[in-house]
C-alpha cells in the first residue's frame, strides 16, 4: 500500500461509486488532482458544467477530510510535476478510450515508469469495459448492437465500488490554478455536479414507469437528461443501471453509449474516418445549406425546432438529435461530419464515442446494419410530435 497516492480523476467527477477514489483511499495520504486539459474536446457548456462539478467535488471532498487540487495545461505534465511537489509513491486513475485518453495513459505510464512509480488503473466510465465483451465468431469487438446488448445485460457487472469514510491529504497539499469562466454558454443550461445529479435522478426515476412508451415523444420530454452528468462521471452508469427505479429501456439506452466506446477503443478514427469499409464518402458541399441547418431555419419545423433547442440548451432530445442528423445527412447530403462537429461545439454532454459513433450511424458509415435508412422528418414529426407542440416550443420567437 503506498504512502501518498496521487488520484487523477478524469471523466469521474463524483465520490460514490468511483474505483479510483476507493483504490486511492487505501493509502495513508491522497492527493486528488484534476487537470483542466486544452487538449481534451469540450465546449463552454461542458465547460460550464466542469467548472460546477469540480466546485462540488471539491465540497464532498473536503467533507471526507480531503481536498482537490486543480490544474490547467498538459494533463501528463502537471501530474508528474504534482508528484514531485508531493513525493507520491502511486498514481491512480480510472482507464478510458479515445486517441486523447489513449496517448495520455501511455505518457503517464512512461513517466511513471521512469520515476518507478506505480500507475494503478481502475475501471473507467463504462458499465462494461471496453474489450471485456468479445463476440463469439471472432473480432475484437462487437460490430452490431443487439447481440452487443444480449451479452452485455448477461454479464457480471462491478461491484459498487465504497465510499471511503475518510481522506487524510498532506499538510502541504498543492495550490490550486484559476480556470477560466467559459463564454458563449446556452442560456438554459443545467446546474451540473454530483448533488445535482443525484438530484436529477430521483426527480426522474420514480416517475420513469411509462418510459419505454413515451421515450420518444418529443413534446413530453420523458427522458432523463442524465446525459451531460454521466459525460463527465458526475453519475456513476453503474449505479444507474443497477438502481431498481431505472427501467430496462432506459438501461438499454445506456448500453449504447458502451456498446460506441468498444467500437471507439477498437476504431480510434471514428471522429474522422468511415467506420464502414466502403461506405459513402462523397459528400455535398452546400455552406448555404450547412448553415441554414446550423441556425435552425431550413424551413423544415421539426428540424428548426431541435437545432434551436440545442442552441438554447446546450442539449438536445435524442430523438431530435436522430431527426436532425437524418435531415443533414440523409435528405440534404451534407457530410456528417460536419454535423457532428456542430454539436461538439454545443453538446453539454459531448462524449467522443456517443457522438462520432452515432453520426456515423445516422450517415449508413458506421454500426447501422441498414445503412441505407432513410429518415422522413414529415413522418418523425407526425409520429413524434402530432400536436405540434415541440415545433411551437422552440419555434421562431
Amino acid at each position: 500500500m503506498p504512502a501518498t497516492a496521487l488520484l487523477l480523476f478524469t471523466a469521474d467527477l463524483r465520490v460514490h461509486d468511483n474505483p479510483a477514489l476507493a483504490e486511492a483511499a487505501r493509502a495513508d495520504t491522497v492527493v486528488p488532482l484534476y487537470v483542466d486539459d486544452p487538449g481534451r474536446r469540450s465546449n463552454p457548456n461542458r465547460h460550464r458544467l466542469l467548472l460546477d462539478a469540480l466546485a462540488d467535488l471539491r465540497a464532498s471532498l473536503r467533507d471526507l477530510g480531503g481536498d482537490l487540487a486543480v490544474r490547467r495545461g498538459d494533463t501528463a505534465d502537471r501530474v508528474m510535476a504534482v508528484r514531485a511537489e508531493t513525493g507520491a509513491d502511486a498514481l491512480v486513475c480510472a482507464a478510458d478510450v479515445g486517441p486523447f485518453e489513449t496517448r495520455l495513459r501511455e505518457r503517464l505510464a512512461a513517466a511513471c515508469e521512469a520515476e518507478r512509480v506505480p500507475l494503478l488503473l481502475t475501471p473507467g466510465p463504462s458499465v462494461v469495459e471496453p474489450g471485456r465483451l468479445l463476440p463469439s465468431g471472432g473480432g475484437d469487438h462487437y460490430k452490431v448492437f443487439t447481440p452487443y446488448w444480449r451479452a452485455w445485460s448477461q454479464s457480471r457487472w462491478r461491484d459498487e465500488a465504497p465510499e471511503p469514510e475518510r481522506l487524510r491529504v498532506p499538510a502541504d497539499f498543492p495550490a490550486s490554478d484559476d480556470l477560466p469562466e467559459p463564454e458563449g454558454t446556452a442560456p438554459g443550461l443545467p446546474a451540473g455536479g454530483e448533488r445535482a445529479a443525484l438530484a436529477r435522478l430521483d426527480a426522474w426515476a420514480p416517475g420513469a414507469g411509462d418510459y419505454a412508451e413515451r421515450h420518444d415523444d418529443l413534446p413530453g420530454d420523458r427522458t432523463s437528461r442524465l446525459s451531460p452528468h454521466l459525460a463527465l462521471g458526475c453519475l456513476s452508469a453503474r449505479a444507474f443501471a443497477t438502481d431498481p427505479r431505472v427501467p430496462e429501456a432506459a438501461v438499454r439506452q445506456l448500453c449504447w453509449r458502451d456498446f460506441h466506446r468498444q467500437v471507439l477503443a477498437a476504431f480510434p478514427r471514428l471522429a474522422d474516418t468511415p467506420y464502414r469499409p466502403g461506405s459513402r464518402d462523397d459528400w455535398d458541399t452546400d455552406l448555404t445549406a450547412l448553415h441554414a441547418w446550423q441556425e435552425g431555419a431550413t424551413g423544415i419545423g421539426i428540424v428548426d425546432a431541435g437545432m434551436r433547442q440545442l442552441v438554447h440548451e446546450g442539449w438536445m432530445h435524442n430523438r431530435a438529435r436522430l431527426i436532425c442528423a437524418g435531415y443533414l445527412v440523409k435528405t440534404l447530403g451534407l457530410d456528417w461530419r460536419d454535423g457532428a462537429a456542430w454539436f461538439a461545439r454545443h453538446l453539454a454532454d459531448l462524449d467522443e464515442a456517443n457522438n462520432w459513433g452515432n453520426w456515423q450511424w445516422t450517415a449508413g458509415t458506421g454500426n447501422d446494419t441498414r445503412p441505407n435508412r432513410g429518415f422522413n422528418h414529415a413522418r418523425q414529426a407526425e409520429r413524434f410530435d402530432p400536436d405540434g407542440a415541440y415545433r411551437r416550443r422552440w419555434g421562431p420567437s
